[in-house]
């Protein structure tokens, strides 16, 4: 039966074996942060996994050393001075890539192989299961540049580890440890760098054999009855997130990471 995994993708990597798709976030230059073009090919290629018969579990990690830094901050950087909207900015890009993976009626496993921080953390927390090297580490991020947390942040990382815990990782924008995690519930399992890949590849080759359909229909069960108000959330922080674009706050953080300085918040 022909596959319909294909595509000219330059900054995402796809290899289906056994029935699992594992999609590669490629810009190992960049920590893998995202800019639009990735979005763009990741939408992309869960729309053709969707409909794909041969695709029964995704595998969503990362090139290198990062799973992802989140959005690239010089493609924000390269806009500057221009009327940008934020809120436009997440209707076309995050809100309904983390729609679609909560959507997709497969099992979705995030292969965290390493630091995973804002946007990146949304799209991890949105998969149905979070696997973690020892070595990962995750952070919140927003906070380092004066935004409000988007990419379902909001809700997806106080459901998981309380409401207390992920207001002080977002004011401190402190790490997360891989052990941390797991012991919040954050992740659901942590695997030595040597072995993380395969032992997440063997764990979604057993989700395989599975019945994927009635997974689907699981995961439409849990969104009713534990995200009912996840499309809410996210355009109230599309709303939010226009709000602290416009501010001096944003532009001295931005200011401040591209010169690799403190901020200076007044």
């Amino acid at each position: 039966m022909p596959t319909l995994l294909s595509g000219p993708f330059d900054t995402l990597r796809a290899a289906l074996q056994n029935g699992v798709l594992t999609l590669t976030l490629n810009r190992p230059e960049r920590a893998n942060a995202f800019n639009t073009e990735l979005i763009g090919e990741l939408r992309d290629m869960l729309a053709k996994a969707s409909s794909d018969p041969q695709t029964r579990v995704i595998v969503l990690t990362g090139a290198g050393s990062s799973f992802s830094a989140g959005h690239d901050i010089s493609e924000m950087s390269d806009v500057r001075g221009q009327d940008i909207s934020y809120r436009e900015h997440l209707h076309q890009t995050y809100n309904p890539l983390i729609l679609q993976i909560r959507r997709i009626e497969k099992p979705v496993i995030a292969a965290v192989n390493g630091t995973c921080a804002g946007a990146a953390l949304g799209i991890a927390l949105a998969c149905d299961l979070r696997f973690a090297s020892e070595e990962t580490k995750l952070v919140v991020g927003f906070g380092g540049i004066a935004l409000a947390p988007d990419s379902a942040v909001s809700l997806l990382l106080p459901a998981l580890i309380g409401l207390g815990r992920a207001e002080e990782f977002y004011f401190s924008n402190a790490p997360i440890s891989a052990q941390q995690a797991l012991e919040w519930g954050l992740v659901n399992r942590v695997f030595p760098p040597a072995s993380f890949m395969q032992e997440t590849m063997t764990y979604a080759e057993r989700l395989t054999a599975g019945p994927v359909g009635a997974f689907g229909l699981a995961k439409q069960a849990f969104n009713k009855a534990v995200l009912p108000n996840l499309e809410e959330a996210l355009e109230a922080e599309a709303d939010l997130q226009e709000i602290a674009s416009k501010r001096a706050e944003h532009q001295e953080g931005v200011a401040a990471f591209l010169e690799k300085r403190k901020p200076k918040f007044i």
